[in-house]
């Protein structure tokens, strides 16, 4: 199925993998933009922020020209980092897996439950996947310190402050529905719940309530 912005999980992984300095600042280019669905962003074209900026809120709220930017700024350009993405995805073991872009916007972008299973356990081994998919909120200046911009998660659990989830990350786009998937403390044990096409923008977060609360009283 479409797995839209679950996506970025990946684009994580790779760009973390590349060993770049986090401190190095990132432009937003025209290249940047959303040619798949013609979405907007908060990120004005010219706007630059450090590469750990853009890969925080690539993860926690899901902006998709700061995980396009993070595409693109890589030995190979954009091609090579697809490419980088999909040879993660066999070396995981995700043989049903295939990447076209690194925001998930393109309904290309294809997996199985199974699969992302796979991702979020590897993205998990990942110190500032876990933070940054997990935090709240973030501050960021992308025109210099008079002008900032306050993001918020994306994931409605993270934004009422359960604590339980260590690591998150939701998707969207027409073909997909609404996705998510998360990693939370059952019991004391890492536990992991993939929601794929759910149809409404509650629906998701609804279904992996319901789990957690089936898993409580069925873990011990």
């Amino acid at each position: 199925m479409p797995i839209a912005s679950i996506s970025k999980l990946m684009t994580a992984v790779v760009s973390l993998d590349a060993r770049r300095s986090l401190n190095e600042p990132l432009n937003v280019t025209v290249q940047d933009q959303d040619f798949d669905k013609f979405t907007g962003s908060r990120l004005s074209v010219g706007s630059v922020l450090p590469r750990d900026d853009m890969l925080h809120i690539a993860l926690m709220s899901s902006e998709n020209r700061a995980a396009a930017a993070l595409s693109r700024d890589y030995s190979g350009g954009r091609p090579s980092f697809v490419a980088a993405m999909n040879a993660k995805a066999r070396a995981l073991g995700m043989r049903h897996t295939r990447f076209v872009n690194g925001t998930g916007l393109s309904p290309q972008n294809v997996s199985t439950a199974r699969d992302l299973a796979r991702l979020v356990a590897a993205a998990s081994r990942y110190p500032l996947i876990r933070a940054y998919s997990t935090d709240r909120d973030q501050l960021v200046f992308p025109g210099g310190p008079r002008t900032r911009l306050n993001y918020h998660n994306s994931n409605a659990l993270v934004r009422g402050g359960d604590r339980s989830i260590v690591l998150q990350k939701t998707g969207f786009i027409n073909e997909a529905g609404h996705c998510v998937v998360v990693r939370m403390i059952v019991h004391g044990r890492p536990t992991d719940i993939v929601v794929l096409g759910a149809p409404g923008p509650r629906d998701h977060i609804a279904d992996v309530i319901t789990i957690r609360r089936w898993l409580r009283c069925s873990l011990h």
